[in-house]
């Protein structure tokens, strides 16, 4: 991760075999297929946090998530106005074979600048020197047709607990 006045850049590469995708849409439930995944919480007095993910397609889900009262009243808010300066800008490549459902590959990169107009709804954005926000970062792949998830920060049994994120610090 890198970050700049304008805002939060993220490159993410695994190794993979087989692209366990289908034809999803923008918006649709990604994390049920391969997909990285990462998490923002700027500001630790609120428990809602940025959630954004992007498949090896390039279909991406953006959310804000109001955590209030567990995993059974988890819900996400799509971004309003999701153009011109709030559109995250994205980049996705393969390596070792085709970019289709069910292609053999050798691994595939997503690259990510997340503008700050578009996390503006969160308090203590953008950072500066000195500011820390707790974060996460997920890969998940279903090669075989069952889940194997790496993390960032270890959680609990949902990637949503938020209190066990890591934490950036922005210098």
């Amino acid at each position: 991760m890198l970050y700049s006045d304008r805002g939060l850049y993220v490159l993410m590469d695994a190794e993979d075999r087989t692209l366990s995708v289908s034809n999803k849409r923008d918006f649709d439930n990604l994390w049920t297929e391969d997909v990285f995944e990462f998490f923002l919480w700027p500001d630790q007095r609120h428990s809602v946090y940025f959630e954004y993910e992007i498949s090896p397609l390039s279909r991406e889900l953006a959310l804000l998530v109001p955590n209030f009262g567990g995993r059974d009243k988890l819900y996400g808010w799509r971004p309003w106005h999701y153009e011109g300066k709030r559109r995250i800008d994205k980049a996705v490549s393969v390596r070792g074979g085709r970019l289709e459902p069910g292609a053999a590959i050798s691994g595939w990169t997503a690259e990510v600048f997340v503008p700050y107009a578009l996390l503006k709804p969160l308090q203590n954005v953008p950072p500066r020197s000195g500011t820390q926000w707790r974060a996460n970062a997920y890969r998940c792949d279903y090669d075989g047709g069952r889940q194997v998830a790496w993390h960032w920060a270890p959680t609990g049994s949902n990637f949503h607990e938020f209190e066990r994120f890591g934490t950036l610090v922005f210098e």
